[in-house]
């Protein structure tokens, strides 16, 4: 079901957050520590201290709609920094899911702006 959202922007909240927080919780950390909009079409995304537990959470034109998701075996591969917020390509978003690193080493960089082809 996750992975079925379509949303314009995915943003992971990076480090711990604490698993015991609700929608409100979630909200003003989202709101008030990094200043994005919660009303977009965006979906964000919490990780727990074991990294086993994901909270997401999206707004619907009538309310929030939050996810709980628990790993049965293995961790996901979350950015530590605490006072970080990233946003995630679709791909990038896809290999969280799958436990690998948001950052990988070895996939086909995209270029931006223009090429100076000679």
């Amino acid at each position: 079901m996750l992975k079925d959202i379509k949303a314009e922007n995915i943003y992971i909240v990076c480090g711990r957050t604490d698993m015991r927080k609700s929608i409100s919780g979630l909200a003003e950390i989202i709101q008030y520590q990094f200043d994005l909009d919660l009303f977009s079409n965006s979906l964000f995304l919490f990780c727990g201290r074991r990294r086993n537990r994901l909270k997401a959470l999206i707004w619907e034109d009538d309310g929030f709609v939050l996810l709980y998701k628990r790993l049965e075996e293995g961790k996901y591969n979350w950015p530590k920094d605490e006072n970080e917020v990233r946003n995630l390509t679709h791909e990038q978003f896809v290999w969280l899911m799958q436990g690998l690193s948001i950052d990988q080493p070895k996939a086909i960089k995209k270029i931006e702006g223009k090429l100076d082809i000679c």
